[in-house]
């Protein structure tokens, strides 16, 4: 039946920021002042989790989506035993990650967001050795290897030395390996960045054949077409705070209006968003800087005439246009009023 996973209130706080937060990826941070002669030096903290609770359900496909630094890895490397959370619990199933790390090792696979492979062995190899550390007997773990080869379309390679693959070939064998000891819980981390569109339609296609199995997946990505198309439930994570979850229709059921119109003008002012707001549709009216204009409505391109009539009754000149349908991009926006990609 699959197993679940439960977050707890879970804080995570590095003394140094890791390597995204120190460019700035959207870590919530307080940065160290120099100290006057009678002032305590302050210390450098990255809060990368702030008091998350989520719940995943057993055999569902689960994800997190956010952009670079919003604290998605940190959730995965606190529920796979390679980030010690400051504070909170998590669970894989009914086992405390870290208070019963080997047991919550055996339920679960992970595939890190850079391969992690040893390039001194063959695909073959790298998959034979990870069933033998999970106890396959050798007739097991060939059977096994075999098939996953087969599935991610690498029989022709399987016998070569992994440091000569692409990129892609890379993750498609990333993906095999923790899937060689038959995980009940397979752990995604950014699993389609840097892959060719056929690729990440062969993942997509694994990814669902795993969950018709009963397994319970999780995954984070900052694609909105791979959340909303793969995606029973998702999580939606901006500077380490949940800011909205549910399935993603009813996410993007959530936006007012539904449609965005991202508008630009030589200059906005209060008389033509008074304007914008009486216009047929029109639910929300938010102005983001002297020139630019969010308008979410219950249409898009019907709006356009009005919205030129409005402008130029109050002596103004539009720009340019940028309609939106409904779509997750579009709720963070309205939560964040930044872009995923930001």
């Amino acid at each position: 039946m699959g197993i679940g996973i439960r977050i707890e209130k879970l804080r995570k706080v590095y003394d140094t920021p890791p390597p995204s937060a120190a460019r700035g990826a959207g870590f919530s941070f307080v940065s160290q002042r120099s100290a006057g002669p009678k002032e305590k030096k302050k210390k450098f903290e990255v809060v990368a989790l702030d008091d998350i609770s989520l719940e995943m359900r057993a055999g569902e496909i689960f994800g997190l989506l956010g952009p670079n630094g919003a604290g998605k890895s940190t959730t995965i490397g606190v529920l796979t035993t390679r980030t010690r959370p400051t504070s909170g619990r998590a669970f894989i199933g009914d086992h405390d990650v870290w208070q019963e790390q080997v047991k919550a090792k055996r339920l679960i696979g992970v595939v890190p967001q850079r391969p992690n492979l040893d390039f001194a062995l063959t695909a073959r190899e790298i998959l034979l050795f990870h069933g033998a550390y999970f106890g396959q007997s050798a007739r097991e773990r060939d059977q096994k290897a075999q098939a996953l080869l087969e599935q991610f379309k690498l029989t022709d390679r399987a016998d070569h030395m992994v440091r000569a693959f692409s990129g892609g070939m890379m993750q498609r064998i990333s993906i095999a390996r923790a899937m060689m000891h038959d995980p009940e819980v397979l752990f995604l981390d950014e699993p389609s960045a840097g892959l060719d569109p056929q690729t990440r339609l062969l993942l997509w296609e694994i990814v669902r054949d795993y969950n018709r199995q009963g397994k319970t997946i999780v995954l984070t990505t900052h694609y909105m077409d791979e959340a909303d198309t793969l995606c029973d439930r998702l999580a939606i994570i901006d500077h380490g705070k949940i800011i909205s979850q549910g399935t993603p229709k009813d996410l993007k059921a959530q936006i007012p209006g539904g449609y965005l119109l991202r508008l630009r003008f030589d200059r906005v002012p209060e008389e033509l968003v008074a304007e914008l707001k009486t216009l047929p549709g029109v639910t929300e009216v938010r102005t983001n800087d002297q020139a630019a204009t969010d308008v979410y409505a219950d249409r898009g391109g019907p709006l356009i005439a009005p919205i030129v009539n409005a402008a130029q009754g109050v002596g103004a000149e539009l720009r340019d246009v940028h309609i939106q349908e409904p779509s997750l991009e579009t709720l963070f926006l309205h939560h964040t009023g930044r872009s995923l990609r930001d």
